[in-house]
């Protein structure tokens, strides 16, 4: 595809995405590189929290060296549009962590799509999204893991859970794996649900109203995604932001 040329829902990654709306920052900024040297680890983390009616576009391209590590966590929760995107490059001996959560309501479009390339043996990675959807909404991850011919004893795995708020919410879950070497671990895993009336009702009994009761269990859904963030002041941030977006949606 030209690097001009609008994305139609035509290209696979863009299947589910709004493109009228990326078509309002079209096109969009060079992606963010992200280059970790051999041996080194790095943290990165993405708030994506774009204002109402805005369109939002994040693309990252790193290459993690042999032996290096590379976390990255990220609540997209904003805009009428917003797509995270992630192409990765592991090398022996090395690591990539991705733990994302999707919260959307109203008419929003929320997307978090990889390409994760194992190039070399012995590379491990690992990616848990969760995502929870009221109105409108649609929450996609389309991700893949790529095993290249040479690169074995590869250990990679997909978790990806989505919750529905409401019947005309959407949840589109695509992990896939590609491999090409015989020596490897590999998992995925896709499951949309709704909210367990059973937990609802029990918790109802017990004296607590419905809109608490159901918070709970939403934070509880995305519990554990951002516990790993090294820094506490990003981990706060980032959980005061998905609380209170689960609060509007409820």
């Amino acid at each position: 595809m030209n690097a001009l040329a609008l994305p139609t829902r035509k290209d696979e990654d863009w299947r589910y995405s709004d493109v009228e709306a990326v078509a309002s920052i079209w096109p969009t900024p060079a992606p963010t590189r992200i280059d970790v040297a051999a041996g080194e680890a790095a943290r990165h983390h993405l708030l994506q929290d774009a204002a109402d009616g805005a369109a939002a576009v994040h693309d990252y391209v790193i290459t993690i060296a042999d032996g290096a590590r590379c976390d990255f966590h990220v609540l997209n929760i904003g805009g009428k549009l917003g797509r995270v995107t992630f192409h990765v490059t592991i090398g022996s001996h090395a690591h990539f962590e991705l733990n994302g959560a999707i919260l959307g309501g109203g008419d929003q479009t929320l997307e978090i799509i990889t390409s994760v390339t194992h190039a070399k043996p012995d590379s491990t990675s690992g990616q848990t999204i969760r995502s929870i959807l009221g109105g409108r909404a649609t929450g996609s991850y389309l991700g893949s893991i790529n095993v290249a011919r040479d690169a074995q004893r590869t250990d990679a795995f997909q978790s990806v859970k989505a919750m529905l708020l409401d019947r005309t919410a959407t949840a589109n879950a695509k992990p896939e794996l590609e491999i090409f070497a015989d020596d490897v671990k590999c998992a995925h895993g896709a499951t949309v649900g709704e909210l367990d009336k059973a937990a609802l009702f029990y918790m109802a009994s017990r004296g607590m109203d419905p809109a608490t009761a159901k918070t709970l269990l939403l934070r509880s859904f995305v519990a554990g995604v951002f516990d790993d963030v090294a820094d506490d002041a990003v981990r706060q941030a980032l959980e005061a932001a998905a609380i209170a977006k689960l609060e509007a949606l409820v």
